[in-house]
Parts: structure tokens; sequence; C-alpha cells
């Protein structure tokens, strides 16, 4: 196939399109190649995908109207994996306007020009971050999801609004993921991964918030690109048996869809922090710290739709997953 990749310089854009390449489909990626981190990063995950003859990047901003809709007609994808976003719920408290052009202004771009180019699926990033106040673990799809306690939890939310809209009114296939805690080689740098591993290397404290009494499903970017992969080749469906009287929130009368992907297996901040100690050889400072507003304290994923519709199953131990990323870093960042 020829799909389009939002973020392609991105975390999971990048991984994702490499998938996608390694079993033969035609890769259009694009990103703005923005500097809310290093730009030489981004760059360093475009050159794998560079190295691939079926890879084509454009350099585009999809909150560019004119750009966006000038892409998909001279590109003709058949279909889409959107995962161009501002990320961060910290930064959305001192920096909203950047999620409302990006995150709102950009996903309407990308759906006009899945409705008017007869895009077999657009995929989405959703985030687990919609589940906002909610306390009921696991979090499920079937839940209501209507108080979020960020602006980007609130603009991921409006995404899956926006999808069903453009589901229903031109019959557009779309699947919304709400993405838990990824981790693992080439992740960003302003998430907790990279930010421990840095300091415990260097000597230098973690902040550890909540006082380390997070939990977070943790899940490898391997896990996660699999299941991408599994849901963009299965178009979403109607559900016959929605009930207007009693609504499902993740699924619809329209080809509307939306799944956790998540690990489906919370792990304490602090056993995390222990396994990257243990990968480094290097016991971390830690300074602890009150939560932080917009910040919710346990993440904890239901993907029991995923596996019954995809046969998703998570397969990365922990351990595991930490010690490849731990390596990754040290050979990328020659650390010691």
């Amino acid at each position: 196939m020829k799909i389009l990749v939002t973020g392609a310089a991105g975390f999971i854009g990048s991984m994702q399109g490499i998938r996608l390449l390694d079993r033969g489909d035609e890769v259009i990626g694009i990103d703005n190649l923005n500097d809310y981190y290093d730009v030489n990063l981004k760059l360093a995950r475009l050159a794998r995908l560079q190295t691939y003859p079926h890879f084509k990047f454009i350099k585009l901003d999809i909150a560019d109207r004119q750009a966006v809709a000038d892409l998909f007609a001279k590109e003709n994808p058949q279909r889409v994996i959107h995962l161009a976003a501002q990320a961060g719920v910290r930064y959305s408290i001192t920096n909203p306007h950047a999620y409302i052009d990006s995150n709102i202004v950009g996903f309407i771009n990308i759906l006009e020009g899945c409705r008017y180019h007869n895009i077999e699926h657009l995929v989405y990033a959703s985030s687990s971050s919609v589940y906002g106040a909610n306390t009921r673990m696991p979090f499920s799809v079937h839940d209501n999801v209507d108080h979020p306690v960020s602006l980007y939890a609130a603009s991921k939310k409006a995404n899956e609004l926006m999808a069903h809209t453009y589901s229903y009114l031109y019959n557009l296939p779309t699947t919304g993921l709400r993405f838990f805690t990824v981790y693992g080689p080439w992740g960003r740098p302003d998430m907790s991964p990279i930010l421990f591993a840095h300091n415990i290397m260097q000597g230098k404290p973690i902040d550890v918030f909540n006082y380390g009494n997070h939990r977070r499903d943790f899940t490898y970017i391997d896990d996660i690109v699999t299941g991408v992969t599994k849901v963009v080749d299965k178009p979403a469906q109607a559900n016959p048996n929605w009930a207007s009287e009693n609504p499902d929130p993740g699924t619809s009368t329209s080809p509307y869809r939306v799944y956790n992907i998540g690990n489906n297996n919370p792990v304490h901040l602090l056993h995390f922090i222990e396994a990257l100690e243990n990968a480094i050889g290097k016991k971390a400072i830690k300074n602890f710290l009150p939560m932080q507003p917009g910040d919710v304290p346990d993440t904890y994923a239901d993907v029991s739709d995923l596996i019954a519709e995809f046969d998703y199953k998570p397969s990365t131990p922990l351990e595991v997953g930490v010690n490849a990323f731990v390596e990754w870093y040290k050979a990328l960042y020659k650390a010691c």
C-alpha cells in the first residue's frame, strides 16, 4: 500500500515508518521538524527512513491548510497514519496555542484531505490522557471521557469527536488509538526514560513526581508499532449493535472505532526507575516532588477489544525493553 505517515520524524512515526517499509509498503512521511525538542534527534530518525527507496519525505506543517491539500492531491495515498501532534501534558500548561494549531487545526486539515481523496482508512493518535479525572481501572474505551485535566488531553478528545463526525457524514473509516506510556530506543528526550537515564549516568538528581506513587502502563515501542500495523490493515467498521439509548463511546453506527493500545500491566514508577538503574549499573539520586498540574496518578489500559479484534499481544518484558533502550541511549549519545 501507499501510506501517508504524519510525524514521520517523531518517535512512534519513525519506527512505524520502518515497520511499513520493511514489509514492502510505500511510505510518504511528513514532519515540520519543529524545535520542541532536539531537531538533531529527529534528523537522525529521518536518516534511517531515508535509506529505503520506497520512502519519500516532505517537510510540511499540518496546520498549513493549502500545503496539506496539495499533499493529498499530489501523493494520493491509500491510507493515513496520523501521528503528528504537539505532545506533552506539562508543555500545554504554558503553551496552549501550540496545541490548537497542531492538534485541532492540523487535524481538521488531515480529515479534509481524507474526505476529498477517498482514503480507505485513517488511523490517528489519541492518548491515555483523555481519561483525565477517571479513576476506575483499567481504563476502558467504553467509559465516558468528558473530564480532561489538561489542554493536551482535551485536544485529543476533540480529535476523537472530529473523527466521528467525518465517519458519520462522509463514511470515512477512522480509528483512534489511545496510546499509553510508550518507551524504547529513539524515544523523545522530554519524556522520563531519557531524562532519568541522562541524570543517572551523570550522577545528577532525577525529579520523581507524586513522590514516586505514579503507576504507568509502560509499553515498548515494538509492541506499539505491531499494534498500529494490525489496525491500519483493517479499516474501521460500524457497530450494528450500537444503541442510541445506551451509546457506546468506543464504537458507532458509523465506521468509527477507538481502542486503547498499551501493555495492560501498570508498573510503579519506582520499579521502572529500578529497572533503569540495573540496566545502567548506577543508582539514581531521587528528588521526590508532588504531582504536577494536569498529571494523573495512574494509567492502566484495558486492551481486551484490541486483543479480540486484532490478536494484539504486547510481548516485551519491562527489563528487556529497558535494557534495549539503555543500550541505544549509550550508543547514540556516547554516554558511559
